[in-house]
């Protein structure tokens, strides 16, 4: 007699994304006039959740949230109890264990929790002992449902509210597609519909997330690279999408940070993602040629609106402020100019600052970042030994190996090439490009080599970024009308910059 295989447990499957506009209110009215959610009656709730953990956060640590929900108002309230396990935070599309209960009032049920894998975690008791409120969240939710002539139905809620911790809050504006029946492509198709009218970022980090980053304060601190851990019996493909995935999200979650931080670091680790990631497509191409990655065409004017910001923070809080005095000497009316040069650059960035801002809030912007994160979350990624074995030629640990040694090969040979000034860009990128694999794929690497080659690689990219950084901010002087004096003293300490730059570097870049 064939046994029938053990039921699998209850998931939730959805797709996360933010809503950058400056106009919430209209967001609603907006989504409704969607084609795809044009004809479907919209329903309307009143949600408060709170959030429970320990006081060392032990549910956290663990990839867990616990939450009581109430649904409706307080004069006439419904209780929900949710525990969510498991899941990733490196991409916008989540899937995890879910378990949901009604329960009589605003209090956690133990009874609840046993119908769950609770005891695996707190076998005890002694967890839910320990529990208490630690944030809430309040929001409206406007819902559709969308059902598909494949039989796929895809839940669409717009959140509207705020996350709250004592007197903190946090604004909430996003849409959560959620999968009741059907494949993952059926939350991609309905997403791709409605961002053709509304401007969307894909979300990396939920409610509960972004809940405890308030507590910790680190809500509005920009996002670094936190490279996966590669093992080396991984796939080429799985390896390849481990790593871009998580740079591509350090890309988008320092774009929604941005829309209301004004610190010029997020905008510089947006940009660090952004080219670890076109870098990283370069160095996994042997695995990707028959997986071509979407368009990016509609992010030119984002990533140069971007370039242009980063200059002008760089110039202003970066290479200027060390040559100040030696510009001014004492005499007041240098001092003078040079002050009028640091205020120009300033409004000059808060104006560019409102650009990519406004750039944000273009649909095809959102459609594009949407469009990635699809391709990655599609890309064939074989499962188990054998499939690894059947599908790479040579191992992973192997090719990790002689990738990064053809990149050093090629940075030496550009650092020889490198002593005009015109050639010096191709040897910053490629020691960029040197750096980033390094990171990337650091635990298939020989650490002592390893070692050497990244801080060969990184004073090389750190002195010639600083020529190139002092040649910007003359341009940049001369652009905004600075005094012509100051603007010679400027490209006469670029020329200086970069007549040394190599000079450090050539001899520990020839080993």
């Amino acid at each position: 007699m064939k046994t029938s295989p053990p039921p699998q447990p209850p998931e939730e499957i959805e797709l996360k994304l933010a809503l950058p506009t400056s106009r919430p209110a209209e967001l609603a009215q907006r989504l409704a006039r969607a084609p795809v959610l044009a004809r479907r009656k919209p329903t309307q709730l009143q949600l408060h959740n709170v959030y429970f953990d320990t006081p060392g956060q032990l549910l956290h640590q663990a990839r867990v949230a616990l939450r009581l929900r109430r649904v409706g108002s307080a004069a006439s309230p419904q209780w929900l109890q949710t525990l969510k396990m498991g899941g990733r935070s490196d991409s916008a599309l989540s899937q995890r264990g879910e378990w949901e209960a009604p329960v009589p009032g605003a209090e956690l049920s133990w009874q609840a929790l046993q119908a769950t894998p609770w005891s695996g975690l707190d076998p005890d008791g002694s967890v839910f002992k320990a529990l208490a409120p630690c944030f809430a969240t309040h929001f409206d939710r406007t819902r559709w449902t969308v059902r598909k002539r494949d039989g796929s139905v895809v839940e669409v809620a717009l959140d509207i509210g705020h996350i709250e911790l004592g007197d903190q809050r946090a604004p909430i504006f996003e849409l959560e597609l959620e999968l009741q029946a059907g494949p993952p492509a059926a939350l991609f198709d309905v997403a791709r519909q409605i961002a053709r009218s509304v401007a969307v970022l894909p979300a990396n980090i939920s409610k509960a997330e972004r809940g405890y980053a308030l507590a910790q304060g680190t809500l509005a601190l920009p996002l670094r690279a936190q490279p996966p851990p590669l093992k080396s019996g991984m796939a080429l493909t799985d390896a390849a999408q481990c790593v871009l995935r998580e740079m591509f999200g350090q890309f988008t979650t320092n774009l929604d940070t941005l829309r209301t931080s004004d610190d010029p670091e997020v905008v510089h680790q947006a940009r660090v993602g952004w080219r670890r990631f076109r870098s990283a497509l370069r160095l996994f191409r042997p695995a990707l040629a028959a997986h071509p990655a979407p368009s990016w065409q509609a992010l030119q004017p984002l990533l140069s609106f971007m370039g242009e910001l980063r200059d002008l923070d760089v110039a202003r809080t970066d290479t200027l402020p060390p040559l100040a005095d030696a510009y001014a000497a004492g005499d007041a009316r240098r001092a003078a100019r040079w002050q009028a040069l640091d205020q120009a650059l300033a409004q000059a960035a808060a104006l560019q600052r409102k650009s990519v801002r406004y750039a944000l809030e273009a649909p095809a912007m959102g459609a594009a970042l949407l469009a990635t994160t699809e391709w990655l979350e599609t890309l064939p990624v074989p499962n188990g030994p054998a499939a690894v074995k059947g599908s790479q030629k040579m191992p992973l640990q192997r090719w990790a190996r002689r990738r990064i040694a053809r990149l050093h090969a090629q940075l030496k040979l550009a650092v020889k090439d490198a002593a005009h000034p015109d050639r010096q860009h191709r040897a910053r990128i490629l020691a960029k490009r040197l750096r980033y694999g390094l990171e990337a794929l650091r635990p298939l690497l020989p650490k002592g080599q390893t070692k050497r080659w990244y801080q060969q690689a990184t004073t090389l990219q750190t002195g010639l970024g600083a020529s190139r950084d002092m040649v910007q901010a003359g341009v940049l002087a001369a652009s905004l009308d600075a005094d012509q004096g100051l603007v010679d003293f400027l490209r006469g300490v670029a020329v200086g910059q970069q007549r040394d730059a190599l000079l450090p570097t050539a001899a520990a870049n020839a080993r």
